[in-house]
């Protein structure tokens, strides 16, 4: 190997990505050690990271072209030694001349004097600030006004951020791609709409308020009356917005971040968990301006309107898409809280569904429970000719007839069915006669044997019991 030109031995060391094989790679020789340090880019640290400056510095010389760098502490406890703190953060930034990407998780001794250290990193595109309870509104409007190239932008869990001048600061600079803000309790999503000129460029927005249990439940009141037309107030641009994720946030009677819907022209990627307050007016005005939109995933819980209690979208929702958003591959539908005695309390019924799949290319379809799907849904999906995935979570109305019309749909190579206790090995036996599936998955299905699953698609998996079965009737 010493033998061989620099040049080639570095081209085959660029071929081997897997840590290990590089780590052992780079004890073979010193050749091989210096040109392995010299080419590896991204490197993950955490509990058994020196935090002596000498060593940090060492290990900035071992790889002094770090482009992605991820700080994980995750599960720390004192006895793991010391945490990386702001000296330490200092001697990355400062020796880390090509970092591109940075990630901070679980860092609770880096404050806002040692995320001030970044804003002498030009270079600097990506940041990722998860749980750093630290961390205040300070340190981020240092970052935002230091690193001019900073284009993604991730806080997850941050308690302490609440202003928004960094993101005012942020918005007139537009230079912004990504954002994502979950569950940071000090940030409004009423105040992100201070971004302001920054959403011109934005292409990827995310956010998730934080996390409350009774928000699942019908105690919220939404007003279907709320014309989105009528946004005049909010004079701000999100053309190029391609994906957008709105999840766990009240916008009654505040408009807030329901006005960003009407708005993304571009939109290819649409996911709203929870959202309460949004009726059929607001997704008619998303689905007139997206006819791009490709993906749609909608969580819906109970609310209330007048004395009775509903999800807030209606078949009105699925004609506008079907009529307006004709390249839609992806569709994801969770209903939460809605009995099957009582299908009248999800607004969608199994007619509005069926013109929505039948006049979109729908690739991959996940109902959970969808109380209005039945076997009658099953034959229309079986004419389907795009279908290639389908996911059924406790869709109770679908029995073993619905197996038989499914396994005749002409793409079909993905089936997953969990909670479906109305499936029995009779309607997995019609799977298999078939010979079509790709892969099966079945999941706390009582009527369903593992013994019948045999032979039935290439890859099968069976568990008769879900995965942490009673959290998930709430959510």
């Amino acid at each position: 190997m010493e033998d061989l030109p620099e040049a080639l031995v570095t081209e085959i060391v660029k071929k081997i990505t897997r840590t290990s094989d590089l780590n052992s790679l780079s004890l073979v020789s010193k050749q091989l050690y210096a040109i392995e340090g010299n080419q590896r880019g991204a490197i993950r640290v955490g509990s058994g990271l020196c935090t002596a400056t000498e060593a940090l510095k060492l290990l900035c010389a071992r790889f002094p072209n770090l482009s992605k760098v991820e700080i994980d502490y995750s599960g720390w406890i004192p006895v793991h030694g010391k945490q990386l703190d702001n000296k330490g953060l200092f001697v990355f930034s400062s020796h880390c001349s090509s970092l591109i990407d940075l990630t901070l998780s679980f860092c609770s001794y880096i404050d806002d004097s040692g995320l001030g250290c970044l804003a002498s990193c030009k270079t600097l595109e990506s940041l990722r600030v998860n749980f750093t309870p630290q961390v205040t509104s300070l340190g981020l409007f240092s970052v935002a006004a230091g690193c001019t190239s900073l284009c993604a932008l991730h806080l997850i869990d941050c308690e302490k951020i609440d202003s928004v001048e960094w993101l005012e600061y942020l918005g007139r600079d537009g230079s912004l791609e990504e954002l994502v803000v979950k569950n940071c309790e000090g940030i409004n999503h009423h105040e992100l709409l201070k971004f302001g000129a920054g959403w011109m460029k934005l292409q990827k927005f995310e956010f998730e308020g934080k996390i409350r249990i009774s928000r699942i439940f019908p105690s919220d009141v939404y007003d279907p009356s709320y014309d989105a037309h009528s946004t005049a107030i909010y004079d701000f641009c999100c053309e190029g917005l391609k994906d957008l994720r709105l999840a766990h946030i009240k916008t009654w009677p505040d408009i807030g971040l329901r006005v960003v819907l009407g708005k993304c022209k571009a939109l290819e990627n649409l996911c709203l968990e929870y959202v309460n307050a949004l009726n059929d007016n607001d997704m008619i005005a998303l689905s007139r301006g997206c006819s791009n939109l490709k993906s749609i995933s909608l969580w819906l819980n109970l609310q209330r309107y007048h004395n009775e209690a509903t999800t807030s979208f209606t078949d009105i929702t699925l004609y506008a898409l079907a009529l307006n958003c004709r390249k839609l591959q992806i569709l994801d539908l969770k209903f939460v809280g809605c009995s099957p005695d009582w299908p009248s309390e999800i607004g969608f019924t199994q007619k509005g569904f069926l013109v929505l799949i039948q006049s979109c290319p729908i690739r991959v379809l996940v109902l959970h429970s969808a109380n209005f799907f039945d076997d009658d849904g099953m034959k229309a999906l079986s004419s389907s000719p795009n279908l290639e995935t389908l996911e059924l979570i406790r869709c109770e109305a679908v029995p073993d007839v619905g197996m038989r019309f499914i396994a005749h749909a002409p793409c079909l190579s993905n089936l997953t069915l969990r909670v479906c206790h109305e499936v029995t090995d009779v309607g997995v036996a019609e799977l298999g006669h078939a010979h079509k599936l790709e892969s099966l998955v079945i999941e706390c299905c009582r009527g369903v044997s593992l013994q019948a699953m045999q032979g039935v698609a290439k890859s099968v998996h069976y568990s008769s019991e879900a995965a942490s079965d009673a959290l998930s009737k709430l959510f």
